[in-house]
């Protein structure tokens, strides 16, 4: 290869790393964190895990906390619980924070902010993310109300009927607990039931499908005895 080549390839090189690496200055803040990954989010496996108290430590962690926070508004209001909750917060970041400039001062050391880190982590949520989200929650609401169209426009008799019963049997519950009160039974119930399930499953499936097969031919009695019930084709 001739010198005057090779000069030609290694200034052609050059002009493209000078146009890659100016390209990458120009680049927008808010183009970096359109391609930044997005945020990570509670995955159902996670949640699978605690309540099945896969890790005991975390799995208790996050039931005490959780009981804790219902029993604080159970006794007090909520302003009062979040503002108690975000000034203890306070409270151990600013002493955190005084402690370490005291001990920098002492030592003379230039550590710098204890939270600089986390300062400079990057919090926002990239609009695709944000969109999916919005557009997974959109399907669930629209499912949600088609199926209480459905139910309060009695389009099946029978399963309009389960509804009212339903809503009749809560009206005794609400009589008898208060949401808050039902929020913290859920609560114990979503940590004690799926290890005791786990532990008999063979013997609840059992007692289960009893339960689902009475229930099915009491239902298929009722939809045969019930005039102007639209009875389901056999395929759904």
């Amino acid at each position: 290869m001739d010198p005057m080549t090779q000069s030609a390839q290694i200034s052609s090189s050059q002009g493209l790393a000078d146009g890659q690496n100016s390209a990458l200055k120009e680049s927008k803040p808010s183009d970096r964190v359109l391609s930044s990954p997005p945020v990570s989010f509670i995955r159902p496996s996670q949640v699978k895990d605690l309540i099945h108290w896969r890790d005991p430590k975390k799995s208790g962690l996050v039931f005490g906390l959780s009981l804790l926070l219902l029993l604080s508004l159970a006794a007090f209001s909520v302003i009062s619980v979040v503002s108690y909750l975000l000034l203890a917060l306070l409270c151990v970041t600013i002493t955190f924070r005084i402690y370490k400039s005291v001990v920098q001062a002492v030592q003379k050391s230039g550590d710098g902010h204890p939270f600089k880190s986390l300062i400079d982590k990057d919090v926002s949520i990239p609009p695709e993310t944000f969109r999916k989200h919005v557009d997974s929650g959109l399907t669930y609401i629209n499912r949600a109300l088609k199926q209480m169209s459905r139910l309060f426009l009695v389009e099946d008799l029978v399963d309009s009927l389960k509804l009212a019963v339903v809503m009749w049997l809560l009206t005794y519950v609400g009589a008898v607990f208060n949401g808050i009160t039902i929020l913290i039974l859920a609560d114990i119930l979503l940590f004690a039931v799926p290890p005791i399930y786990e532990k008999n499953k063979t013997q609840i499936d059992q007692y289960v499908d009893l339960a689902r097969t009475q229930i099915d031919t009491t239902v298929a009695k009722l939809q045969e005895k019930l005039p102007g019930a639209v009875k389901r084709s056999k395929t759904e």
